[in-house]
């Protein structure tokens, strides 16, 4: 046996582990998937969660078959998508207790997001930073009880709490690790 091929693997074990030396994220998946399915339970797009190298989140959302227009879309607290108006999504995922809506001066919950433009073919894609979040972890978007990406029938007005009125809950998709 080569006696030199094992010193490099045993300092390595003896080391402190980082996610620079190793790759991973120490404080859980560094992404989060959900299927997002309508009010009929149809499949009509997906959403992912990432972390971002340093910290944050970018959520990736794409969706077909929604009424044209803008639509409120946020991350909710609870992982659970029970059609048709998805409530069992609970609200707004809030870590840091803010008030919602990105232009409100008291805001925004981690969770707010800008609405997602829909085509006139049904078609929206939205990406967006979250800046104070992570998958798992401190503030962490995937504690106990999950997290779910929430779409709007209407436009969210980014200021009114609690969920700046962009009305009833369209489609719904549960993020798993």
């Amino acid at each position: 046996m080569n006696i030199s091929r094992l010193i490099p693997l045993a300092a390595l074990i003896a080391a402190p582990a980082s996610a620079d030396v190793l790759g991973v994220d120490l404080n859980g998946p560094a992404k989060a998937k959900a299927t997002v399915i309508d009010s009929q339970g149809r499949v009509i797009g997906k959403a992912e969660v990432k972390n971002l190298k340093d910290s944050g989140l970018r959520v990736t959302i794409s969706v077909r078959g929604l009424p044209r227009g803008e639509h409120g879309v946020h991350i909710h607290a609870i992982g659970a998508c029970e059609g048709p108006k998805f409530t069992s999504a609970g609200p707004h995922w809030n870590p840091h207790a803010k008030m919602h809506g990105l232009q409100n001066q008291d805001g925004a919950h981690a969770g707010d997001m800008p609405n997602l433009q829909v085509n006139k073919k049904g078609k929206g894609k939205l990406v967006h930073e979250i800046a104070d979040g992570r998958v798992k972890g401190d503030f962490a978007m995937m504690d106990e009880d999950g997290a779910a990406i929430v779409i709007h029938a209407q436009t969210d007005d980014q200021r009114t709490d609690p969920s700046g009125n962009s009305g009833d809950r369209i489609a719904c998709g549960v993020f798993v690790k």
